[in-house]
């Protein structure tokens, strides 16, 4: 059942475009995997304890913060809510700009998805959408000879959106058909079982057994669906095929029908323009609201993100609760710019250089998309904050593919690469040997810098709760707490020093490991990424005590 698992979640990362995958805590689990350091435990973490304990007799600086560019975050949660940042030059709810910063209000960050009546976009176009509806009346049945050469990149788009429409229309109307097949089943399976198991305390394997007794046909799941089965086997398959993917109740099923409904009538929709309610003319600076803070009832999943993501950095280390991030010295500046479909490049740009101006010397972006219409704007926000002396840590991606092959934004390569302050990163787990690479994650000799941990990662979500999820949404900030870290005890290394420590100070493992994306194909881990290693920042730690010195590059 794997494979079927994984071909459904990994397309289940371009509904939400926030690269996490879900899972279910467990009490085996180890909770702080990523924390170890590979030459004490076998381990392949990040060494984070480690390094901490390394500059325990020094001083760090009294604040750093990491703007995280997600979704909006549970500012309150009980891991977080003293490590949120604070605008200080804001008076709060005055209904005046008074940093004059062109964001009024804006206490805890900005959240470029607003309207002015305070409320937020929940649902966007796919990027495809937009690029179909701005890009269809200049390129429609023109073929590659017509097209101008300053035109070429658009047309490449443009088709790539036309397959996109193709592929995700499909999808999504199998999907709908699908959770409408097992809602339908759903009660009759749950009381066929009470049958077999009246106390209901089956297990999975169990589930399996009885339906290796009972079929009467070899059916896939697709064709059972299609000719609406309902057997004993059909109601099996149908209920073990729901748990797969994590829908364990009706009310779950119900809510995932309603999700994916919107998805294919807003997010794949020509006719939806969830930018109508929102003053976003590229020139506007403070279009958007200060309203960062999640509400916690009736959320989407994808509203966990950035609780998750922010957690990693900067949890709170000494309270005893739920997890312990880098530092209680990072505070967490909130940017929103990620609804359920993909991000505006305009509101991506323009978060970037709101981090910047207002103070943030790293930059977390755990999300993408495969299209993109205004990559320049993403290239001059980029060298605005490398000329600021500001990092920018971003998330590989979760489909499994080669991104020297495949293009994927946000990045630094535009026509060439165009800055040296970004790092792109993919996700291991803790199993040192083939499988060390999670098999969703994204990788490529040269757009992919290099690996950090992002499978079975222990994170706080909204309302004081904790969870385990997975996805390379979870390494970056792995790396962005690192590079937050570093600057605590060594401020007045510039941003290229950063990215060349965080980078050559990473483990490397001489391993043959199972390419992402394929079931058996092997290579050299080392293949995997422009360095080959493992984010270690106990060893980052150490070169930037030599570096300080000025007794390394």
């Amino acid at each position: 059942m794997k494979a079927k698992i994984y071909i459904i979640i990994t397309s289940l990362i371009f509904i939400s475009n926030c690269f996490s995958q879900k899972n279910d805590i467990t009490s085996e689990k180890p909770k702080f995997w990523h924390h170890e350091d590979y030459g004490s435990t076998n381990i392949p973490g990040i060494s984070l304890d480690k390094a901490i304990n390394s500059v325990k007799h020094l001083s760090p600086k009294k604040q750093i913060i990491v703007a995280v560019i997600d979704t909006q975050i549970d500012a309150l949660h009980e891991d977080l809510n003293t490590n949120i940042w604070t605008n200080k030059k804001e008076i709060p709810n005055n209904g005046i700009d008074d940093d004059k910063n062109g964001f009024t209000d804006d206490i805890h960050g900005w959240n470029f998805l607003g309207n002015k009546a305070g409320g937020y976009t929940v649902w966007a176009n796919f990027e495809y959408i937009r690029i179909l509806r701005d890009y269809e009346p200049i390129f429609k049945n023109k073929s590659k000879e017509e097209i101008s050469v300053e035109d070429k990149f658009k047309y490449e788009q443009y088709l790539k959106a036309i397959e996109n429409d193709k592929k995700f229309s499909k999808y999504f109307n199998s999907y709908i058909k699908s959770l409408k097949y097992d809602i339908s089943l759903y009660q009759k399976t749950k009381d066929t079982l009470r049958h077999f198991f009246p106390k209901e305390n089956y297990t999975y394997k169990q589930l399996d057994s009885l339906y290796r007794k009972y079929k009467i046909n070899d059916k896939t799941y697709k064709e059972r669906r299609d000719s609406n089965d309902q057997d004993l086997g059909a109601l099996l398959d149908s209920y073990m095929t729901s748990i797969d993917v994590g829908l364990n109740s009706y009310a779950e099923l119900t809510d995932a029908l309603k999700q994916k409904d919107s998805t294919l009538n807003k997010s794949c929709s020509l006719s939806f323009n969830e930018r109508k309610n929102i003053d976003s003319e590229t020139s506007n600076r403070g279009y958007g609201n200060n309203k960062t803070q999640v509400e916690i009832k009736g959320i989407p999943t994808f509203s966990n993100h950035s609780t998750e993501v922010s957690s990693i950095i900067a949890a709170k280390r000494e309270n005893n609760l739920g997890i312990k991030g880098f530092s209680d010295n990072i505070k967490i500046m909130p940017l929103t710019v990620c609804a359920s479909g993909d991000e505006h490049d305009h509101d991506i740009a323009l978060a970037v250089k709101y981090a910047v101006d207002n103070g943030a010397k790293v930059i977390n972006m755990s999300f993408g998309k495969d299209l993109s219409m205004y990559p320049e704007l993403i290239k001059e926000a980029l060298q605005y904050a490398e000329k600021h002396n500001v990092l920018v840590i971003h998330a590989a991606g979760n489909n499994g593919m080669n991104i020297d092959e495949s293009t994927f934004f946000p990045n630094d390569f535009y026509k060439k690469e165009v800055c040296n302050n970004f790092i792109n990163v993919g996700s291991i787990n803790k199993n040192h040997g083939e499988k060390m690479v999670s098999s969703f994650s994204n990788y490529g000799k040269v757009n992919v810098d290099l690996f950090a941990p992002g499978e079975d990662i222990y994170t706080a979500i909204p309302d004081n709760q904790y969870s385990f999820d997975s996805g390379t949404s979870l390494a970056a900030p792995m790396v962005s707490g690192a590079a937050a870290l570093i600057w605590l005890y060594y401020p007045k290394l510039t941003v290229q020093q950063m990215k060349y420590i965080i980078l050559e100070s990473g483990t490397s493992y001489d391993l043959d490991v199972i390419v992402p994306g394929t079931k058996d194909k092997k290579v050299k881990f080392s293949e995997l990424s422009k360095t080959g290693k493992v984010l270690n920042v106990y060893n980052a730690m150490e070169m930037a005590k030599e570096m300080n010195k000025g007794k390394c590059k």
